[in-house]
């Protein structure tokens, strides 16, 4: 960072609630311009949180929809994509007042995702917002952030790869065991929400894991307003338990969906400070459109 000193606009949000301290928090990043890799991941080192980097595309095209680029960066490397990170930076830049629409482009290392604010309804579930929509609870806006993000079918690990699986994952709980295909995460299913909350992580034997993760999944109590728990170990990343992972529902979803019969799902992530997210399979455009809620707890300026 040699040059002349300028101050960025920072926002920390905790995404998938509504509620501060809760969810999974990100900080992001709103930039004049690109900065180079080195910077960014030392700003991400800095924060010691999910940083989320955003600038604006100002190139005109055929679209109307605000476009910016984005790149995620862990504290301990770059990752290739990221939910909570995304509704993080959707609610950050709509609270902002520069984007006047409900939808936002991002550019990423993982393609073009769509970002769009919707009501969510009891009686006919999320639809978009339009002008006769009251989005005001307790004089705050009230919406949901919903992304439309890639789907990663599971696959069944080969026989070299089941010697990588943590000892502690391969107990009588244990129903099923596979991957993501893109990201490589380890996913495995656990007879129930019980087995999930109560599993003790080991981080050494999840580091020995190669992909980006290791993943425990199981079947919500009937009587919950849940489909299924999740809960995700990324020790590698520098995250040794992701409060809230949007991204590993591209494969998790579509698992759940096939196995329940159903494409609309609610999931909790059963973290220490949790969060809930709402889910849409959409095998026919091969897309998972996950949803959350979002709040700012701080806001400051980052000289750099």
């Amino acid at each position: 960072m040699v040059g002349v000193k300028t101050s960025l606009k920072y926002f920390v949000v905790d995404a998938f609630t509504s509620s501060p301290l809760k969810g999974n928090p990100a900080v992001v990043l709103l930039l004049d311009e690109e900065k180079d890799q080195e910077c960014l991941q030392a700003m991400a080192q800095e924060f010691n949180l999910l940083t989320c980097f955003v600038t604006k595309v100002t190139t005109l095209k055929a679209s109307k929809t605000p476009r910016y680029n984005l790149r995620w960066f862990a504290p301990a490397s770059e990752v290739k994509i990221c939910g909570h990170g995304t509704i993080a930076c959707t609610h950050a830049i709509f609270s902002t007042g520069v984007v006047q629409g409900n939808e936002i482009e991002f550019d990423t290392l993982s393609g073009v995702f769509l970002a769009k604010r919707i009501i969510e309804n009891n009686r006919s579930g999320s639809h978009e917002i339009s002008k006769n929509d009251e989005i005001f609870q307790n004089g705050h806006k009230k919406f949901l952030i919903q992304l439309r993000f890639p789907l990663y079918p599971t696959v069944q690990l080969e026989s070299n790869e089941m010697k990588l699986v943590p000892p502690s994952l391969k107990g009588p709980s244990t129903l099923n065991i596979m991957k993501m295909s893109r990201e490589n995460d380890l996913i495995v299913e656990l007879m129930s929400s019980k087995d999930v909350t109560d599993y003790k992580p080991k981080m050494d034997e999840i580091k020995k894991w190669p992909g980006r993760g290791v993943a425990i999944t199981g079947l919500a109590p009937p009587e919950s307003e849940f489909d299924f728990f999740t809960r995700l170990f990324s020790p590698n990343f520098g995250i040794d338990e992701d409060q809230v992972c949007g991204s590993i529902h591209c494969a998790v979803a579509p698992y759940w969906s096939k196995k329940l019969g159903k494409s609309h799902l609610k999931a909790y992530m059963a973290s220490p400070r949790g969060g809930i997210l709402r889910l849409n399979v959409d095998t026919d455009a091969q897309s998972v459109l996950i949803a959350g809620e979002a709040v700012t707890v701080m806001e400051g300026s980052f000289v750099a």
